[in-house]
């Protein structure tokens, strides 16, 4: 009963300072609005990009229809017409009704709707026009097709010239407004972030007021290792977001459409090559204005790189999911080098060089180690307060001495036959001893206010020690760097 009362008065003590609260403060950091956001910009951009790979691709069709003698081929052509300005028709038609069904949720904007139905550009107009000589074109028998039809002469033109030019323009306007939407989304994380630091900070200043009793301490110290995880989850956040923003609405909405439509142009080109190995003069000008082998050889490269970024976005995303679990209510088996190379992968961003501070070098020495039986997302913090560290050490250094060499060394190694060990180094500035007695300590950090709340290598500490029977170490002297080695059990069994 006096336990219970003991907690109970806590539980209270915890309400009425405000510390309790800050568990709401996770949802501050809920990635939904920020994923559905890009979603919807990635449908619109994909769609009106779309449209303006349409109207290329239905241009060569109509060029290859009128210069082709195959019966045979002008059919398949027809049809290849018919679809594409089907396909055309269904975008316009969905962008301007704000089809529900391809994640639009929203009219488009004013300007928008004015670049569709107002002057100068009336594209709504033009591509009804484009569409209609389309299937004009597509109803002329075959022995009246010539390179002078009217409708093709205006195709033709409309697809390199206004029409063109009009999908650029309506392009251009969806990105510039994504790119607005996601800046003020970035905005708002950033305010919720500060808050989140503040309320913080105010929890570890009323915390530190608390009975050092058993039971309270013990409500103290769950409250701070959540706000620790989330003062670490939200400084990620501006990495995150660094990382994927700009890629992700052109790499995610359109790489797969890009790469068929890539493949049919390259393909129609062949093909145009083959049967048609003398066009006119004006066709012979503009493949010498484009440069067209050039493109022909660049653009699968383009690809190629386009390819690299969607792959940079899954490993991100993936060590994300890896970083953010939570098993603290059961041990699994947990690779702690792909723990590692994941933390390392999220703060990528903080390892690149920085304005006045060369770029960090990372050197891993991996033996071979066996699956340990631990709290993965609990490690997961161990990884990302030790190198965050490491990473603040040598900027530090990098600021005082800026010729000091810059790298973190992550070695594992068996310690005996149960045992695996981690070593991370720094190049740092190194400790002195007296700060080395009080590094494990709550509260205490050497770093500015606002910039540390000390409780990382007290949390650290911890888990090692207390939930995994771990140990850990610190080696360190002043010019001479850091080093902190972790000792920990295969299995807790």
């Amino acid at each position: 009963m006096a336990l219970k009362s003991c907690v109970s008065t806590s539980y209270r003590h915890l309400v009425e300072s405000g510390i309790l609260p800050m568990a709401a403060m996770s949802n501050y950091f809920n990635l939904e609005e920020i994923r559905k956001a890009r979603k919807i910009s990635a449908a619109v951009i994909n769609i009106s990009g779309r449209q303006r790979m349409l109207s290329q691709r239905t241009a060569f069709f109509c060029m290859r229809l009128v210069c082709s003698q195959n019966g045979v081929e002008r059919a398949k052509l027809r049809g290849n017409l018919l679809e594409a300005i089907e396909l055309m028709e269904k975008s316009h038609r969905d962008l301007i009704n704000t089809d529900s069904s391809i994640n639009l949720v929203s009219r488009p904007s004013s300007t928008v709707e004015a670049m569709y139905f107002e002057a100068p550009l009336y594209l709504d107009k033009q591509i009804r026009e484009y569409i209609d000589r389309i299937k004009a074109l597509v109803q002329v028998p075959d022995a009246e097709l010539r390179l002078e039809n009217p409708h093709l002469l205006y195709i033709v033109e409309a697809a390199g010239g206004e029409l063109l030019e009009a999908f650029d323009a309506v392009v251009s306007q969806y990105q510039q407004e994504s790119e607005i939407e996601q800046v003020e989304i970035d905005l708002k994380q950033v305010e919720l972030y500060q808050e989140s630091c503040a309320a913080t900070a105010k929890a570890e200043a009323q915390a530190a007021q608390l009975d050092r009793a058993l039971c309270e301490l013990k409500q103290t110290q769950a409250q701070l290792l959540h706000s620790e995880k989330m003062s670490s989850l939200g400084s990620l956040m501006a990495s995150i977001v660094h990382e994927i923003n700009n890629p992700v609405s052109f790499i995610y909405g359109n790489l797969s459409h890009a790469e068929i439509y890539t493949q049919d142009l390259l393909h129609l080109l062949r093909l145009y090559g083959e049967y048609c190995p003398n066009p006119s003069p004006e066709i012979k000008a503009q493949i010498e204005e484009m440069d067209l082998d050039f493109l022909v050889e660049d653009l699968p490269k383009v690809m190629s790189s386009m390819q690299i970024g969607s792959s940079r976005i899954r490993e991100i995303v993936k060590s994300m999911g890896n970083f953010s679990r939570t098993d603290n209510s059961n041990m699994t088996l947990c690779d702690l080098q792909d723990s590692i190379d994941s933390t390392v992968l999220i703060l990528r961003n903080r390892l690149n060089s920085q304005i006045g501070r060369r770029e960090i070098q990372v050197v891993k020495n991996y033996g071979k180690l066996p699956a340990v039986e631990c709290y993965g997302g609990q490690l997961n913090q161990v990884f990302m307060n030790l190198i965050s560290n490491a990473i603040d050490a040598l900027d530090e250094a990098a600021e005082n001495e800026p010729n000091t060499a810059l790298k973190i060394s992550i070695s594992t190694e068996l310690a005996g036959p149960e045992r695996v060990r981690v070593r991370i180094a720094d190049t740092g500035l190194g400790m002195t001893a007296k700060i080395k007695e009080r590094m494990f300590e709550q509260f205490f950090t050497t770093k500015e206010i606002g910039k540390g709340t000390g409780l990382g290598l007290s949390i650290v500490y911890k888990i090692l020690v207390d939930n995994h029977r771990g140990t850990l170490r610190c080696e360190s002297e002043p010019s001479k760097g850091t080093e902190f080695i972790i000792e920990l059990p295969v299995q807790q069994t």
